[in-house]
């Protein structure tokens, strides 16, 4: 039995979009993030300071390469600016707010019940915000060094899933670790997962409609609390995607070309360990697997100075790189492909997924303002006008600030973004939401001009009715009857009995107007007979059927 192939060093960074409740509702911009900075006091968030705007002394060659791999507008995008019209308010603000707490330092993994937990590292839990945008995105970073690639496997497998999709005979959440705990520095267990608590899921399901989260995400994401109701918290959420949240991986083995075909679908699509030579799917479907989602320029080179061979795998919820640990290309800390990992293609996958979320969120958004809208109520009408001209506003505001189809002229990093937009099909998504805000706004330009047309429609009538009246005391020269030695009296009781009959055949014409509208339209046309024309008359006299009813 071949033993399996040891990972030198590993990292997972898992990113979890969620979608944010307003905390003011009505108010186009939500700045959610202020919203942890007033609970500074008694909340483990805290925001991270930008180490771009530290003493420019200290700002690291790292630092400097990660800024250069983006283009312009997306270097003002992720770092800010402080000159030019796009300078912000602060110094170099961004439009990402990082906020990290800093008390969880390692998590534990039990896979089996009776099994050797695994424990990890913990360098980074943050919380993305972005201005404008009614989301945030976790991400959690976790490391370890020796580990068997089977454990990794079940560590890319198993880890990042917000709650079970089933429970097998043994009660055991499906496809999720027995037991997940956070630990603090000293090992002290702080929350632990409850993936077996079967009736908890099942319960809030039947009770709210929507799945609850495993106990040691709640705990690690608050003060945030899940959106059900009667549940109150400062800041609130939705989950907006699949319970299986998107990741990026790194692998350092000591020979990268150890490891079967198997190994690496296994790898790229994320299923359970298996055997060497086992797919876990059919040749088939298997057949274009390299081609799809395999980035292997630097895998089987030639040469003197080839010291390794590394692969990019890339399937959209995923980004995978495996290389040789004891190549400084790959494994370097400071300039290797470890450091890129962590940082700007992290920021790639930030970025690929921040656009699809926040899609998504609008389209939600989109749906809900649809199921509220009750025709014929008027109110109800009003609101969803207003949503959808703000909703449009935001989709615009979005496409202008933050829908980038290149972040990157180098040739990798580019390559890797376009293949991380594709198969998380973002192209589509922008267009589908595009087409459903244009759609939605063309239905209010159209009810406008509708109701539009019915008011000119009215006035035309009343003019024309007005304009008999009119001519006929004009001719007249308005002397029809001789009242200017009335009384004042009489002259104000007079005015007013004409006021009151002007306005009446006024009110009466606009009532009938509709009716109106059609005995001149009747009128109007030389082919309807005369006979026809006077029905069209008397129609418009009578009540309809629904007033009589009425009365």
């Amino acid at each position: 039995m071949i033993e399996s192939p040891l990972v030198r060093h590993f990292r997972q960074i898992v990113l979890w979009p969620l979608q944010l409740m307003p905390v003011r509702p009505g108010n186009p911009v939500q700045r959610h993030w202020e919203v942890l900075d007033q609970l500074a006091g008694t909340s483990p968030w805290h925001e991270v300071a930008d180490e771009f705007c530290e003493d420019p002394a200290e700002f690291q060659e790292r630092h400097y390469k990660e800024f250069v791999t983006f283009l312009p507008y997306t270097q003002r995008f992720l770092y800010g600016t402080s000159a030019g019209q796009e300078s912000s308010q602060r110094l170099s603000d961004p439009s990402i707010h990082v906020y990290r707490r800093r008390d969880i330092q390692g998590v534990r993994v039990t896979f089996e019940r009776g099994e050797q937990p695994w424990q990890f590292k913990v360098a980074h839990v943050d919380l993305n915000f972005f201005h404008d945008a009614d989301l945030v995105l976790l991400a959690v970073e976790l490391h370890a060094d020796d580990l068997p690639l089977n454990v990794a496997q079940d560590t890319l497998f198993r880890f990042g899933r917000a709650y079970p999709a089933f429970w097998d005979a043994r009660g055991e959440g499906g496809n999720c670790p027995h037991l997940v705990e956070w630990l603090a520095a000293d090992d002290t267990v702080l929350a632990q997962s409850d993936y077996g608590s079967r009736s908890r899921y099942l319960e809030f399901v039947g009770r709210h409609r929507t799945p609850c989260n495993s106990a040691h995400w709640d705990w690690l994401l608050q003060p945030l609390t899940l959106e059900v109701p009667g549940q109150r918290g400062p800041l609130q959420y939705r989950q907006l995607e699949y319970y299986r949240m998107p990741f990026m991986s790194y692998l350092a083995l000591d020979d990268p070309m150890q490891l079967s075909r198997a190994d690496w679908i296994r790898l790229g699509l994320v299923t359970r360990p298996g055997g060497r030579d086992d797919l876990p799917y059919s040749a088939s479907t298997l057949h274009d697997f390299e081609s799809e989602y395999c980035d292997d320029r630097f895998w089987d080179r030639t040469g003197e100075r080839v010291s390794g061979d590394t692969r990019f795998i890339v399937t959209g919820q995923t980004l995978s790189m495996v290389g040789n640990h004891r190549d400084a290309f790959f494994s370097g800390a400071e300039n290797g492909l470890l450091s890129q990992f962590r940082h700007q293609y992290f920021l790639l996958f930030l970025i690929a997924h921040f656009h699809k979320a926040a899609l998504l969120s609008m389209s939600d958004e989109l749906a809900v303002a649809m199921n509220r809208l009750t025709v014929g109520d008027t109110e109800s009408v009003k609101n969803f006008k207003r949503t959808i001209r703000q909703m449009m506003e935001t989709f615009l505001r979005f496409t202008h600030r933050y829908w980038f189809h290149e972040v990157s002229n180098q040739e990798i990093a580019r390559n890797i973004f376009d293949r991380l937009r594709r198969h998380l099909g973002n192209e589509a998504l922008h267009a589908e939401v595009r087409n459903e805000v244009i759609d939605m706004n063309s239905y209010l330009d159209s009810d406008s001009a509708r109701r539009q047309a019915n008011t000119v429609l009215r006035l035309t009538v009343v003019t024309i009715v007005g304009l008999i009246g009119t001519i006929a005391t004009g001719v007249l020269g308005m002397n029809v009857f001789s009242e200017a030695d009335r009384s004042s009296f009489g002259k104000l009781a007079l005015f007013l009995v004409v006021l009151v009959a002007t306005g009446t055949i006024a009110i009466a014409t606009i009532v009938k107007s509709k009716r109106l509208a059609d005995f001149l339209d009747a009128l109007s046309d030389e082919r309807v007979p005369w006979k026809s024309k006077f029905t069209t008359l008397r129609a418009a006299s009578r009540a309809s059927p629904r007033l009589s009813r009425q009365r």
